[in-house]
């Protein structure tokens, strides 16, 4: 059963923007940008704008990227921008924010009423923040801005500030994502996070971020397209794995960004010497800065072709994989840089069905997955091999089917049509400025 997603009536000038890292990257939010961005032509947007980085930009990061001829399009009436940055070689870092600052000033003095979201405080927030000042210094922008946080905003910058007493930058954040018009969090844990470390921050230098967060921070759960997980077939399905060499309940999956945090390191410790290492391969697809690392440790464990590394699933794939897995394991664990703070891929694979998910219950992966997974502890490798050689060689198909159901049935209240519309009764709820 879906959510509904009967079209409302269209109001002519009416813009959705949204300020993201988008495809090709690989990153759960790029994938929630593109959920929000279509569902916004249902839901009475006739112009929805994905604003971004030029390719080369997003390169030059050494960003995972998808490729690129097999990124899925977009439906008529999104269109994505990539400003080109301003000036020279002189301005080393800022060329590509101005160009994407400028972009978004011209779209807010055109006159069009638009809603403005940004997916991650650094830098999308801010930018947003930036073109509004400058926007609203030299006319009557009709706007309003949504900033969403995510995990890595805190640990990647608020909290490496707290630590290394550079408060400047972690203030400049802080007050960029309360400047907007509604603030909103990927998870109850993200906006725990959010104040346990304003709260710091405010115990040093007597500051007020951490009530301000408190009271103005809401929680918006990730949007997922539940429709390519909920319409497989079995021939879908048994394509996808015969053009991968692969056969139903033939494998165990491992399907995100190739990193540290990711646990993926436990995940082939855990199958080495396992009872499902002799009925099952482990699959581990996905890009990251890991990936010539994760090679080299299967070669070392000596797992050879049981062990296939898999840099250029799409996404029209991706559901087809997760759905023949004889489990799924992300073994997702807490890292300086990096916290899970909501699990996208989690929901997917519940959405998809075939086996069990098996992860550990680090960050937001809780509210993602309920209790509809098997949780491990953390950098447990022999308890990661204990519930894995159970799921794959002792589960009945009742105890298959039965963990299915509950998984999908939880899983759907992060339907990207159930998400929008929660998420835009809050913002409707505010008029937009008059002109």
């Amino acid at each position: 059963m879906t959510v509904d997603e009967t079209p409302v009536p269209s109001t002519p000038g009416r813009r959705l923007v949204l300020v993201v890292r988008a495809d090709p990257v690989i990153c759960g939010h790029s994938g929630e940008a593109r959920c929000l961005a279509e569902v916004a032509l249902t839901r009475g947007f006739d112009d929805v704008r994905i604003v971004t980085w030029p390719l080369d930009a997003l390169e030059a990061a050494r960003l995972p990227l998808k490729p690129l001829d097999r990124v899925l399009p977009y439906s008529p009436g999104i269109t994505v921008e990539r400003p080109d940055p301003v000036g020279d070689y002189r301005v080393p870092d800022g060329r590509y924010l101005a160009g994407l600052v400028g972009r978004l000033v011209e779209l807010f003095l055109d006159g069009v009423p638009t809603v403005a979201m940004s997916l991650y405080l650094s830098p999308h927030a801010l930018a947003v923040q930036e073109a509004v000042q400058v926007a609203r210094r030299i006319g009557s922008p009709q706007v309003v801005t949504v900033a969403e946080a995510v995990g890595s905003d805190i640990t990647n910058v608020v909290r490496d500030c707290v630590r290394t007493g550079r408060f400047g930058a972690a203030a400049q954040l802080l007050s960029g994502y309360l400047a907007a018009d509604h603030c909103v969090a990927v998870s109850q844990y993200t906006k725990d996070l959010i104040v346990a470390s304003a709260a710091t921050l405010d115990s040093l230098h007597g500051t007020t971020f951490a009530r301000q967060c408190a009271e103005r921070i809401a929680i918006s759960y990730p949007a997922v397209d539940s429709w390519p997980y909920l319409s497989l077939t079995d021939d879908a399905i048994g394509a996808t794995l015969t053009r991968r060499g692969l056969s139903r309940d033939g494998y165990v999956l491992f399907l995100s960004r190739i990193a540290s945090a990711k646990g993926i390191d436990d995940l082939i410790d855990a199958y080495a010497g396992s009872r499902s290492a002799e009925r099952v391969q482990l699959v581990l697809a996905g890009r990251g800065p890991q990936e010539d690392e994760v090679v080299a440790r299967v070669a070392a464990a000596g797992l050879g072709e049981r062990v296939p590394v898999l840099t250029d699933v799409d996404d029209a794939e991706k559901p087809a994989l997760m759905a023949g897995s004889a489990a799924f394991v992300l073994p997702t664990r807490e890292e300086a840089q990096f916290v899970e703070t909501f699990g996208i891929a989690l929901v997917e694979k519940a959405l998809a069905g075939g086996g069990p998910v098996i992860t550990c219950a680090t960050g937001g992966v809780p509210e993602a997955v309920g209790d509809t997974a098997l949780l491990v502890p953390q950098h447990d490798p022999a308890a990661l091999r204990a519930v894995l050689d159970d799921v794959v060689c002792d589960w009945t198909p009742e105890q298959r089917a039965m963990a299915e159901q509950d998984a999908r049935a939880y899983a759907l209240q992060f339907d990207r049509v159930a998400v929008f519309d929660r998420l835009f009764a809050r913002v409707e709820r505010a008029a937009v400025p008059a002109a």
